[in-house]
This record gives structure tokens, sequence and C-alpha cells, in this order.
């Protein structure tokens, strides 16, 4: 049975008293046993927020790695600094990271072998821009990323994969996705999936629902068939929106 998720995706937001304040927060909720909670605040403060969460339910997650395992490689981390301070989830291939730091697929395939290779969990983000969606192959777009970045790896592997599907047009725009339309692109992943493998693992991997993720829709989202969680962004940084959000998974 697939488990329900929710993560917080911090992005460059929160200096270390801030952090440590949203974490206080956070910690003094009560969540749902049936809903993992992961945050993904920024390196700088990986290390803090692993200490704090040491004991919770907060699962803590890197929000990009390098591919490399170590070298001339400035700004960077690999997933073996990652390791060493306990963290052990990252997600790779967020919209953001593909349209401003230009991550290929290509690329994304080398960070998914190399966080596997440290049997690290991942969050697999991909989705369609607005012109995509708009042009009707939106399909066709989410195909290619999940085929070129995973439908290599062998079934044990699957086991580590969350998939987080981002409308990009649905990312800080305000704008979200009708229920109806999440679902329908999470039952064509999960088809793909199975065509790829077989039913028994696409029924295994949570699909979680990245895009302007609030209060007032998640239960709707959430609700859908094939929506196992979100991929929380603004709405992550509020305590209160936060848990509102994991309380309706």
């Amino acid at each position: 049975m697939r488990k329900k998720i929710v993560a917080g995706n911090w992005k460059m937001n929160n200096n270390k008293r801030e952090t440590a304040d949203l974490i206080q927060s956070l910690k003094s909720l009560s969540f749902s046993s049936e809903v993992r909670v992961m945050i993904a605040p920024a390196f700088t403060h990986l290390v803090q927020v692993e200490e704090m969460t040491q004991g919770s339910r907060l699962e803590v997650a890197a929000q990009n790695m390098n591919a490399a395992e170590s070298g001339a490689f400035t700004g960077e981390v690999s997933a073996s600094m990652l390791q060493s301070i306990g963290v052990k989830k990252v997600i790779l291939g967020h919209s953001e990271r593909r349209a401003y730091f230009n991550e290929s697929d290509a690329s994304l395939k080398d960070k998914v072998a190399t966080a596997l290779s440290y049997d690290m969990e991942i969050i697999f983000c991909f989705g369609e821009e607005l012109a995509q969606r708009k042009d009707n192959t939106h399909f066709d777009v989410v195909k290619s990323q999940l085929s070129a970045a995973l439908f290599e790896l062998s079934p044990s592997a699957w086991s580590k994969i969350i998939l987080a599907y981002e409308p990009v047009w649905a990312i800080g725009t305000g704008e979200t996705a009708s229920p109806e339309q999440a679902q329908e692109m999470h039952a064509y992943i999960r088809a793909l999936i199975a065509e790829q493998y077989d039913q028994t693992l696409a029924d295994a991997v949570s699909i979680l629902y990245g895009g302007s993720v609030k209060p007032a829709n998640a239960s709707a989202i959430f609700s859908q068939t094939d929506v196992d969680g979100g991929l929380i962004g603004g709405a992550a940084l509020k305590a209160d929106d936060f848990s509102a959000i994991v309380q309706s998974a």
C-alpha cells in the first residue's frame, strides 16, 4: 500500500533563526501517522534541521545534489556530503532547477543514478509548461521526462522513487490544476509505469501533486484516486498552513 506524503520545499527562504522558529512550530503540531511529512530547507541549515528534528515525525530532504562524487564543482553538494550529515532524501528535477539552471533529462538521469547508489530516497519532479498544456502536448512532455530519466531503472530501484508532478504553469502563479486535471495526469503517469514495468509496481509508487497547493484546495486535490499527497512550496513556510495541508492528505 503506497503511503501518503506531504513534502515542504522551502526553496531559498528562511535564515537560521527563521528556520529554528519554523521547526519548533512544526514539532509542536500533531501529524497523522498515516502521512509521511518531509521538509527541504536550504543547504546552509540542513545540519541544524537534521539535529532539531531528531525523534520527531519530520523527515529531512535536500533540495538538490550534484551527480559527481566529488571534485572541482564550486558551490555544489554531493550525495556523500548529504549522507554524512544524516540526510538521506533529495529533491531532483524541480521545475526551477530545469528552467533557471538548465538541468536536462540527461543530467537528471545521472543525478538519479548517483542518489540511488548512495541508497537515497528521491522526490523526482517533472511536468509541462503552459504552452505545452495549451497545445495539448503535456502528456507527451511528461512521458518524455519520465522515460529519459527513470524508465531504465530496475524495478527494485523504484522503492526509492517518489514522483512529483508539477504543472509548471501552476507554480508560484496562484493558478492550480483542477482536481480533475491532476487526477487525469496522475492516472496517466501510473499507467505509463504499469506499461513499462507492471501494475503492481505502478500501484506502489507515490505520486505527489505540486502546484500552488493551499489549505483551501488541498483536500479536493488529495481526495483524487491517484494523488498521493503534495510537494508544497510557499504554504510550507507557514506552520499552520502546512499543518492544514498535511491534515488534508
